[in-house]
């Protein structure tokens, strides 16, 4: 029976967690895999994060953490260690607890949105790119898209700060893709980005504007739920290419996975 006192803790924490993917999926591969464990979504105000924090450190059992939005930076900053890819974006958004109770951080958001790309076919390579959002996946992502070789990379953020800080951090690590600060306005574009959390409530505005958008653009929105959010039917109606967020987590599953050695966890009929 899964969920015994042997089991293996793990959480997804957001804010709001009521979109969170991640804790039904993982509890599916869990059931499938008859492992005693499980993943319990979890969420605090923003506010109370450091009390939070520090009761998710002391509960012995909680062996790892999926972290969402608003609080990939902000456990970051709690953990102890972290993977290079982490690292550079000052961004977790899974967390490991090593043997002498410290936090190791790493970031899957930039490698599953690539690889969900991948597997539609969509290419970014010579292509010019806006994207907006420069937060934790925002940050991982940009990162992602000139590595995979995007000629050109606009940047938008409602702080224009982090933007700033974004494009001089992509700019010094890939030299080779030109990467700029602007106006969320897709003019111009070959693929557009959405990698912010607009759009995940029904009556939020555009993360953009819409009306910069032409049919031979690819908009790609990392959101999951919804499904199709106002943005990607907008510029489905256009005759736009899109790509849904799912993709980009199906992508990620099997590496935060192992990451935090889901795998290894006790067997139901040990």
């Amino acid at each position: 029976m899964r969920g015994s006192g042997k089991a293996d803790v793990f959480v997804m924490l957001a804010h709001p967690v009521g979109h969170a993917k991640s804790p039904g999926l993982f509890n599916e591969v869990m059931e499938r895999e008859n492992l005693d464990s499980l993943m319990v979504p979890v969420t605090c105000n923003p506010e109370d994060f450091d009390t939070f924090w520090d009761g998710l450190t002391a509960m012995e059992n909680l062996k790892g953490m999926i972290i969402s939005v608003p609080f990939k930076s902000l456990a970051f900053e709690k953990c102890h260690s972290a993977e290079p890819r982490a690292e550079r974006v000052k961004s977790a958004n899974s967390v490991l607890r090593m043997p002498d109770g410290t936090w190791h951080a790493d970031n899957f958001d930039g490698v599953g949105f690539i690889q969900g790309l991948r597997s539609a076919d969509i290419s970014v390579k010579d292509k010019s790119v806006l994207q907006v959002g420069a937060g934790g996946a925002g940050a991982s992502i940009a990162y992602c898209l000139a590595e995979e070789g995007a000629r050109t990379i606009t940047i938008s953020d409602v702080i224009a700060s982090r933007a700033d800080a974004l494009v001089t951090l992509v700019r010094q690590a890939i030299p080779a893709c030109t990467v700029t600060t602007g106006k969320p306005d897709p003019r111009g574009a070959d693929v557009v980005v959405n990698a912010t959390p607009v759009g995940l409530k029904p009556d939020d505005p555009y993360p953009l504007d819409v009306h910069g958008l032409s049919p031979e653009m690819t908009v790609v929105d990392i959101i999951m739920d919804p499904v199709e959010t106002k943005l990607l039917k907008y510029a489905k109606d256009l005759g736009c290419r899109v790509q849904y967020g799912q993709p980009m987590l199906d992508r990620q599953m099997q590496a935060m996975g192992e990451f935090l050695r889901v795998l290894e966890g006790p067997r139901c009929d040990d």
